[in-house]
């Protein structure tokens, strides 16, 4: 069994070190702005960049829902334009069909139950709505590139908590989405810095023992030292409409 996380607790850190990926915001942006969808919620919005860099690209009406009231507190000084409520994705405090877009990026893996998440989905969708989830596939999750090859132990822990993409699917169509289709998104880069990793802004480093955290920190700080180290960021993109 994975242990929980207070969120709270990691706000600083998300904000300091967790943007966007460009591969996932062309995604999103690119499908709102064909399906003409003027009233976007992100579930799990964390500190608001998804929804907020949305909001600035396409000036659709965004909402930002998450559990975390320091998480939030830092959206909303960052994007004042947003809608940003406390609310799980389970139970959001939103009226039936008064969304056209909802969206959630590495956050189906936290969501306690998941089939009442969807059926909440459904439920303030309008009709012709899209629900979008990015998540990690097994093969994402075990590419990760630095995360995998430097802290290897983060491997089966993500496994445990991440589902499969086929339960996924079984879950929309149990709560009544009409379709499904299923893309990726690859981003290469460079990192020149191990901050982001020593500040444990990946949840699944709170997640290994203390001894597997230093071992993989010093081999990632070892190799930087010699020379910046290519990475590879790939996400799994999950549509279901109503």
């Amino acid at each position: 069994m994975v242990r929980s996380l207070n969120y709270d607790d990691l706000a600083r850190a998300y904000s300091q070190h967790r943007g966007c990926h460009e591969g996932v915001l062309r995604e999103l942006t690119e499908a709102i702005g064909t399906t003409g969808a003027s009233r976007v919620a992100e579930v799990g919005a964390g500190t608001g960049n998804y929804a907020g860099a949305l909001r600035r690209l396409l000036g659709c009406s965004c909402w930002a829902f998450d559990p975390s009231r320091e998480m939030l507190d830092i959206a909303r000084s960052r994007y004042p334009d947003l809608n940003v409520e406390v609310g799980a994705a389970e139970q959001l405090p939103l009226a039936a069909g008064s969304v056209d877009f909802v969206f959630c990026v590495d956050v189906i893996h936290h969501v306690t139950d998941r089939q009442a998440f969807f059926a909440e989905a459904r439920r303030v969708l309008c009709a012709s709505g899209t629900l979008c989830i990015v998540t990690d596939s097994e093969d994402i999750i075990r590419s990760r590139v630095p995360l995998s090859s430097y802290f290897p132990e983060t491997v089966e822990v993500e496994l445990q908590r991440y589902p499969a993409i086929a339960e996924l699917r079984g879950l929309a169509s149990s709560a009544g989405f009409r379709t499904w289709r299923e893309s990726r998104v690859v981003t290469e880069g460079v990192l020149s810095s191990a901050e982001a990793y020593e500040a444990k802004a990946c949840s699944a480093l709170h997640l290994i023992s203390a001894s597997a955290f230093d071992a993989g920190l010093r081999r990632l700080k070892a190799d930087l030292a010699r020379q910046p180290l290519r990475t590879v960021s790939r996400y799994a993109l999950l549509w279901a409409t109503t």
